[in-house]
Parts: structure tokens; sequence; C-alpha cells
């Protein structure tokens, strides 16, 4: 064991690649084996919607919170969704204390993208009044412990904390403009489409590994997600450099992709339906 260790140390990638001739990898997963995945929704009382997700090690938390404002001037019918990611020092020796890093907005700016391609919310549902008052929903997604796949543990997050989400009924006074909130009237968001993201690592420019953790994204060639909705439908891929992959590989990811989706479909519907009041 003590020479395994070594050269784990010493050359992680030759250490790797003896689990890999072997269709295995040093935690015990096959290639293509997800970690355990759990989902928890409500956590937090004080949002107006939350979700803790685990992934492996990985560990997400997703609050959402809901605030009055003038619709854009250019959209008067369209609220707004505002998605943060935070990589806080506290979840991994790799982030410093301070403003985010690259990896904390290369993250952020890739949960917009996904809220727009996949339309999981459409803007104009946010609308209370046209021209005059709509919801910004702040979505907030903090990492508390890093071990890999911040992307799938996002998106994850993400989708279960808004199908969390309780808006108090508003309704916009004529005669004296000002809007009025009934916090004993609470609707949920309508959820238009369910995206999923699934990620793998590329090693040595061929070989695909699913739900990589932060050891094997360290040593990959490349990293490759797959976001694609209940309809098996592709509404994004995300693919920072790396390794090229060519179109059978893709197809393959995007055909890993869609199973996947339905296990998590089915983890989202399976929690939502234990806290519902029976």
């Amino acid at each position: 064991a003590s020479i395994s260790i070594y050269s784990r140390t010493v050359e992680p990638l030759e250490y790797y690649r003896r689990f890999l001739k072997e269709n295995c990898r040093p935690d015990g997963r096959e290639l293509g084996e997800f970690r355990a995945t759990t989902v928890n929704i409500g956590s937090i009382t004080t949002a107006d919607g939350s979700a803790l997700v685990k992934l492996g090690n990985t560990t997400v938390i997703c609050g959402v919170k809901a605030e009055l404002a003038a619709p854009p001037v250019d959209s008067p019918n369209k609220g707004y969704i505002v998605p943060n990611v935070e990589l806080p020092s506290l979840c991994s020796t790799r982030f410093r204390p301070g403003p985010p890093g690259e990896e904390a907005q290369a993250a952020s700016q890739f949960i917009a993208d996904v809220i727009e391609n996949s339309q999981i919310i459409e803007k104009e549902d946010l609308c209370i009044a046209n021209g005059k008052l709509a919801w910004v929903l702040y979505c907030d997604i903090i990492c508390l412990d890093y071990d890999g796949n911040i992307l799938d543990a996002s998106t994850f997050a993400l989708l279960a904390a808004l199908k969390n989400v309780q808006l108090p009924a508003v309704t916009v006074n004529e005669e004296t403009g000002l809007s009025e909130v009934n916090l004993k009237q609470k609707n949920p968001l309508i959820i238009r489409k369910h995206p999923v993201a699934t990620s793998f690592a590329i090693f040595d420019d061929t070989l695909l590994i699913v739900d990589p953790t932060a050891e094997e994204e360290d040593l990959a060639t490349g990293t490759v997600t797959v976001v694609t909705d209940e309809e098996g439908r592709l509404c994004s891929v995300h693919k920072p450099g790396g390794s090229p992959l060519t179109g059978a590989k893709l197809q393959d990811c995007i055909t890993r992709a869609v199973t996947r989706h339905k296990e998590v479909k089915k983890l989202i519907d399976k929690v939502i339906k234990s806290i519902q009041p029976k």
C-alpha cells in the first residue's frame, strides 16, 4: 500500500493510468459511474427557495431570494434572474479569500447561460405589472466542499431550489400605484424546462470519465459539460479548451447525459413529493 501512495503523490498520472487500464478509478468507481448524489430542499428558511446538493464530497447550496423591482426599460414585460456562484476559501485550499476568482466567474457565466439557453423560467412569468413591477430572483450558489464537478452540482442545486420557491401574490393598486403583497397567498414558480448538466473529464485526449473529482480534473487533458432537458433536447455544450472531441465521442456524452437526466429528475421529484403536505 505504501508504494501506491508514494507513486500517487509523485506520479499521479501514471498512478491513475494503472487504474484506467483496468477500467476503474482509485475511488472504486467505473469510468461511467457517478458519485452518490443527494438533494435536500427548503433547508434555508430565510430564503424564498433553497436546495443542498451533494455529489460525492462536492457539496453545494443554492438559496433564492426574491425582490421587487421595475422591469427593464427595453423589456417592460420581463423580470430578472441573477445567478452567482461562490467558491469561498473554506471549500478548498485551491481558492483564496477575496474577490471571485476565474473558476467562480466561469461557473457563474455557465449557470447564466444554462438559464438563458434552457428557458428554465420564462422571464415574462416574473412580470407582475407591465412596465411597472417585476420579480428579481437572486440565485446564490455557494460551494461548501469542493471535490470537482462544480457545474453539475450547481445546475442541480439551482433547479431544485427554483422548484422550491414560493412567491407571495402581488397586485398593483390602480389608484395609488403602490404594490400590495399578500404573504398568505403564495404560488410556486412555473418551471418550464428542467436542465441537467453532465460533466466528463477527458484523459490522454481520448478516454471519457464521468463526474470527475478535483484530482481527476487536475490530471485530465480537458473537460466537457453537456446540458439536456427532459425532452432529451441539447441545451448547451460547455467545453473550455483542452483536448478536441470527435463527433462520435460527443454523441456518446449526449446519450449518457440523457440517461443521467432521468436519474436526477427522479431524485428531485422524490424529494419534492416527500415534503409536500399529505
